[in-house]
């Protein structure tokens, strides 16, 4: 099985700021589409809208790489290895063989040691070196290269978390993906307003692409947003984009990028 399309889309800016969508894309290739069931076919788990809902990176010349194919390719945000980021917790693998709801996502077998291999290497390493190569290449003209590392997920899932998860959720790796005055400048904005819940290195912390690209003392500072579909879109299929409610967000998210270009610029 070979990518039918590129297995990204890059927009080259030359401001310090990285903006990565590992989980925004919906392709999948025809020959796996067919092993799918009902319940992955939907692809739920999806970030949905994610490229409309940031609508304005372009305003601080971002340089903006998002996935094109289905995390149930691959998924981009977890270590080659498969190696769980949340030890103890349940959690999807590299090659998801069941969805976040515990649906399966085949109806025959699953994909076995080499097409997984081949996944990784046809899908996860071309996003990986992409983004490798634009953090070098940010590195050579600014002084401070900053990632925002761009999620989104369904509000109420049992499997992850009780209840419901809070709208905003910041990871830092515990703080050691960036330094202190940034994700401080990032959540100013948060904590000045009411309408949405927010927690930092809550249930989620920041997934391999924070963790991996993340090194402060090389000047490359990341921070990843995991927020609830709820305060955006439908969460029900077909999963529609809500334009009042993305409107009542979006000036938020501008403030919270804004910060962090504008941190990474100061240097």
């Amino acid at each position: 099985m070979k990518p039918d399309n590129p297995p990204f889309t890059l927009r080259r800016g030359a401001g310090p700021l990285i903006v990565s969508m590992p989980h925004a894309g919906t392709l999948v290739p025809p020959e796996l589409a067919a092993r799918l069931t009902p319940a992955a076919a939907i692809l739920a788990d999806t970030d949905w809208h994610l490229p409309q809902v940031y609508d304005f990176l372009d305003d601080f010349d971002a340089t903006v790489l998002v996935a094109t194919h289905s995390r149930l390719v691959v998924d981009l945000n977890r270590p080659p290895d498969g190696a769980s980021l949340y030890p103890g917790q349940s959690v999807t693998g590299l090659v998801p063989v069941d969805t976040f709801r515990n649906e399966p996502v085949y109806a025959g077998q699953p994909p076995d040691a080499d097409e997984v291999a081949a996944r990784r290497r046809d899908w996860w390493q071309p996003y990986h070196d992409a983004l490798a190569r634009e953090i070098e290449r940010l590195k050579a003209m600014h002084a401070r290269v900053t990632l925002w590392d761009a999620h989104s997920i369904a509000s109420v899932l049992p499997r992850f978390f009780e209840g419901r998860l809070p709208d905003l959720n910041f990871g830092t790796a515990d703080a050691a993906a960036c330094d202190a005055a940034l994700i401080d400048a990032v959540l100013a904005p948060v904590q000045a307003q009411r309408e949405y819940g927010w927690v930092l290195n809550g249930r989620f912390k920041g997934g391999y692409i924070t963790r991996r690209y993340g090194a402060p003392a090389r000047g490359v500072h990341a921070v990843q947003l995991e927020m609830t579909q709820a305060i955006y879109m439908d969460e029900r299929p077909p999963f529609a984009l809500q334009p009042d409610r993305c409107e009542r967000l979006r000036p938020l998210l501008r403030a919270c990028v804004g910060a962090m270009h504008a941190w990474a610029s100061a240097a």
